[in-house]
């Protein structure tokens, strides 16, 4: 199915079964433990045995010899696989740094070895006995000096952008604002670990793994084993977490099938916790300067982002100017992104990539510049509001809020009692309140699917969509019970599985609105088959409660299946709706917080999520995925850094005892409004991407709140009491 104009009335319009807060249908296996995750898939023919990886004590060099000797004499050993035994190999398209294979060595836990035994225990013994000799090379791990070096990217990654003449508008602009922020390297801290089991037949390799994109992982996979790809059968039904960590091939699932072939037993490897955070992905530092021009009656007459971020060499941008482009009006302005070579762990996509980290800088710019002009900061962000895309005034947003966002919100969470900075005080705190808006792009991506309807009138979905915590498998059920005119019962949800229709996959705020597409795809062909089955016109056609129905006449719905069974399988491609209209979601985060007026703790009091965008297709499992990303939005306020260690180029605190992330004592009460809206232009659903918005954004509330609270303004995350201590009042 090709979208390319806007949706009309459809059979997703009923919203009998979509739009309804349905409690996740894979609910029952998760919270009885049912639901296999990578590494606990289980079949009791399969005499599993356990790889443990070996990662690089260097973050730059190469090996020159690995001593292996003693490693393959230890208890239950029955494979050394190291980096040098399987030579170089060829990255995958995805792939930065190098996963494993040949004697450069990239970044400090590179897997350079994978050993093998009967039990874990006996595999983690026997991998502390590997000895490797290096050659070390001198490394860059300190942004802040790399900077200095950073290069503009290749032009196809779209690092600079402008309109009119923002230096001579900033130049004369009647209030101007100029300051620099910097955010840091940040983990996913996903609960469930990268973790694989790999089992050869012949030249045929099962995978079973936590990946959030199937398609993507097993193409490159395939790439760096150099078999076709299909050869390659892979599954990831339940994942625990990703945050984008597993949205691209990681080392686990390639040590598992090297493992796997040289012992010739299936073969399970997941990554120690301090590999997550050295040997995977990460979100990198950012710093950034904003520079703002406006008039006194607070319209932005010049506005300017620039950002530095640092990654391997040939890797990519943290694009965190982005949101900066589109947000707010502003006839002169410049965007402008550099990238600094890092020798430090892979940059890359975590939650939000671009608006996360770059809204958290922006919206306190925001603030700052309110503050200079003496105007509110909800008022503010209101009188530069826009309908069209500011860099190319003739392109429209399809649908925009960001207005009706922060009117509801400032009314909902009592604005208006805000007060001046430090003015309000209870007991020991001292409580401000804070606001920034959220903005993340609706990304759209061809997703594929396969419906088949059975003699016993269930509907089965197969898709190789994933479900990363985010309720796929509900909304998909959902939109499939939607267009056949059945409970949400007598419908089966398959995923995770290559053997099914490429989907778009879980990540970029695009899963959702692009797979429930591809299965309305889908049940669009089926209706049709089942028309026709039945001898009924496809154009006037009912499907409802089970039956079909045209005229007079009605026929149980399983009646068309007969003995066979009928198929429908689709694919919804894109036209060119979105260059023709930015697409984008919109909301306002509001924040109250208390900070100590002796320690300077900072204490979150209250939340709420204001979200635009479009229909919103199940509201438990979208309001789950917001205060998830505002909880997560909390981390990156108060808490969560990977501090670098810039002599050797790794993250110190490579666990979650040292890398801090919010626990349920830091959110105490949290709010979620959805704006009642649809997009046509969007998708035959008429939804967007919510679960990233819900992040964006919120680390500048807190900031800003802070502000509110003790007068301190503070512009390098996280904000930890050590940098608020010195600047607050003395103890009464």
């Amino acid at each position: 199915m090709q979208f390319d104009k806007p949706a009309t009335t459809n059979p997703i319009d009923q919203l009998k079964v979509v739009g309804k807060p349905i409690h996740r249908i894979d609910g029952e296996l998760k919270t009885t433990g049912r639901a296999m995750y990578a590494y606990e898939w289980h079949d009791p023919k399969m005499p599993y045995v356990y790889g443990y990886p070996v990662g690089s004590a260097i973050a730059s060099g190469r090996i020159k010899t690995m001593d292996v000797s003693a490693a393959k004499k230890s208890p239950g050993v029955l494979a050394v696989v190291t980096t040098l035994d399987v030579g170089e190999l060829t990255k995958g398209k995805f792939n930065t740094a190098n996963l494993f294979g040949g004697d450069k060595v990239q970044h400090y836990h590179q897997a350079v070895a994978v050993v093998v035994a009967e039990t874990f225990e006996q595999a983690r013994a026997a991998a502390a006995l590997v000895k490797v000799d290096y050659a070390e090379e001198e490394g860059v791990f300190d942004l802040k000096e790399a900077m200095k070096t950073a290069l503009k990217p290749d032009e196809s990654a779209e690092p600079d952008s402008a309109a009119g003449d923002f230096e001579s508008a900033f130049k004369s602009a009647p209030v101007a604002f100029d300051q620099t922020y910097t955010t840091p390297d940040q983990s996913h801290a996903m609960m469930e670990p990268h973790a694989s089991i790999a089992a050869w037949d012949g030249d045929q390799l099962s995978l079973w793994t936590s990946s959030q994109m199937i398609d993507w992982w097993r193409s490159d996979l395939a790439t760096t084993l150099g078999i076709d790809k299909e050869k390659i059968h892979l599954m990831s039904p339940f994942i625990g977490g990703g945050f984008g960590g597993k949205l691209f091939l990681r080392a686990d699932a390639v040590l598992a099938a090297f493992a796997a072939k040289e012992t010739g037993r299936p073969v399970k490897v997941a990554l120690p916790r301090p590999f997550l955070m050295n040997n995977t992905t990460h979100r990198p530092a950012t710093i950034q300067r904003l520079r703002i021009g406006a008039g006194h009656d607070g319209k932005i007459t010049a506005i300017a982002h620039e950002s530095w971020s640092g990654d391997q060499p040939g890797g990519q941008l943290e694009t965190a100017v982005n949101q900066t482009r589109l947000l707010y009006a502003g006839a002169n302005r410049m965007t402008a992104m550099r990238l600094a070579t890092l020798h430090l762990p892979e940059g890359n996509a975590m939650r939000a990539p671009g608006e996360a980290p770059g809204l958290m800088a922006l919206e306190i710019a925001m603030d700052e510049m309110a503050e200079k002009l003496g105007i509110d900061p909800v008022e503010f962000r209101i009188i530069n509001d826009t309908q069209v895309d500011p860099e190319k005034p003739e392109r429209p947003f399809s649908h925009r809020d960001l207005v009706g966002c922060l009117k509801r919100g400032s009314d909902q969470f009592g604005w208006a009692s805000r007060g001046k900075p430090g003015s309000r005080r209870e007991g020991d705190w001292l409580v401000g309140m804070g606001v920034a808006a959220a903005f993340r792009n609706n990304l759209v991506l061809p997703s594929g699917a396969r419906v088949r309807l059975g003699q016993d009138g269930v509907v089965t979905v197969e898709t190789d969509m994933t479900d990363i915590g985010t309720g796929s498998y509900t909304i998909i059920a959902q939109t499939a019970a939607e267009m056949m005119g059945l409970g949400i019962d007598k419908v089966a949800v398959q995923l995770g599985d290559s053997r099914f229709p490429v989907s778009a996959g879980s990540g970029g705020q695009f899963g959702a609105n692009s797979a429930t597409s591809g299965v309305y795809a889908a049940c669009v062909k089926l209706r049709e088959a089942v028309a026709k089955k039945l001898g009924f016109n496809s154009d006037d056609v009912v499907f409802e409660n089970g039956e079909v129905r045209s005229g007079n006449r009605a026929v149980p719905l399983a009646e068309a299946a007969g003995a066979d069974g009928l198929v429908g399988e689709d694919t919804i491609k894109w036209g060119d709706l979105t260059e023709t209209h930015q697409q984008s979601t919109f909301g306002a985060h509001f924040v109250e917080v208390g900070v100590d007026v002796a320690t300077g703790e900072t204490r979150i009091r209250r939340m709420l999520a204001v979200c635009a965008a479009g229909r919103i297709l199940n509201p438990i499992t979208a309001r789950s995925q917001v205060i998830g990303a505002m909880t997560m939005g909390v981390g990156g306020a108060l808490s969560e850094e990977l501090a670098v260690d810039t002599r050797r180029g790794f993250f110190v605190n490579h666990d979650l005892a040292g890398y801090e992330v919010p626990v349920h004592a830091d959110i105490p009460h949290q709010e979620v409004i959805f704006m009642d809206e649809t997009d046509p232009y969007s998708s035959p659903m008429k939804a967007k991407g919510i679960g990233e918005l819900g992040l964006c954004g919120v680390s500048a509330a807190i900031a800003n709140a802070i502000y509110n609270a003790t007068g301190i303004r503070l512009r390098n995350y996280p904000m930890t009491l050590d940098k608020l201590i010195g600047g607050l009042p003395d103890v009464a």
